[in-house]
């Protein structure tokens, strides 16, 4: 997928995002009951088939988590600060979502993918990610078999300029909390703390 289209699919699964809250704004009533929510990305044509590569370099595709939740997380392992800061605070949730429900949280699997693989080989990925959670895996693969993960998961990524320090990645930051048939329920709001992520799980997760 080439920059411009994947910029267009990324933008497009924004302003689904956005509409529920634009409908919600003109309503009259207050917030439906949890039980009577709606799962605010239900419906969106986000996630689909992949195969690539765990730790150990063994072959790892969609269907691997089929019957768990799967928290999906698209970044790289030499970001500076928003990829660490976004899994400390992702996993922090999920810890304190599993301290309150661990028969739930045994249900879920937080999976990090690169888009980087040039640098992230499968032991970059397994080191840093065991850094923040052993339920974290992390996955890698070549860069056509990443193109197509984050094709289905409409996540941006472009490579920066060269430099002597190497080089940087630009990518959107969403956490995907996705059913147990692979569907997307919601975005984990990774960016208001782990006390938020905890909450979102614990909305989602039956």
């Amino acid at each position: 997928m080439n920059r411009r289209a994947m910029i267009h699919r990324f933008l497009s699964v924004c302003a689904l995002l956005l509409a529920p809250l634009t409908l919600a704004a003109c309503g009259s009533g207050g917030q439906p009951a949890a039980s009577e929510q709606r799962p605010p990305l239900e419906g969106a044509a986000i996630g689909g088939p992949f195969t690539l590569i765990d730790k150990d370099s063994k072959p790892v595709t969609w269907d691997s988590f089929k019957g768990k939740y799967r928290i999906v997380y698209f970044g790289y392992t030499f970001c500076p600060d928003a990829c660490p800061l976004d899994m400390q605070q992702l996993m922090k949730g999920f810890a304190a979502f599993e301290r309150g429900s661990a028969d739930r949280a045994a249900k879920v699997q937080p999976i990090f993918i690169t888009i980087d693989p040039e640098r992230d080989t499968p032991q970059v990925v397994g080191q840093w990610t065991a850094a923040f959670s052993p339920r974290l895996i992390g996955l890698t693969g070549t860069p056509a078999q990443v193109a197509v993960a984050a094709k289905a998961f409409a996540a941006y990524y472009s490579k920066g300029k060269e430099s002597s320090g190497g080089y940087l990645m630009d990518h959107s930051r969403i956490a995907y909390l996705m059913d147990p048939d692979g569907k997307p329920l919601a975005m984990l709001p990774v960016d208001k703390g782990a006390d938020a992520v905890a909450a979102e799980l614990n909305t989602w997760v039956k």
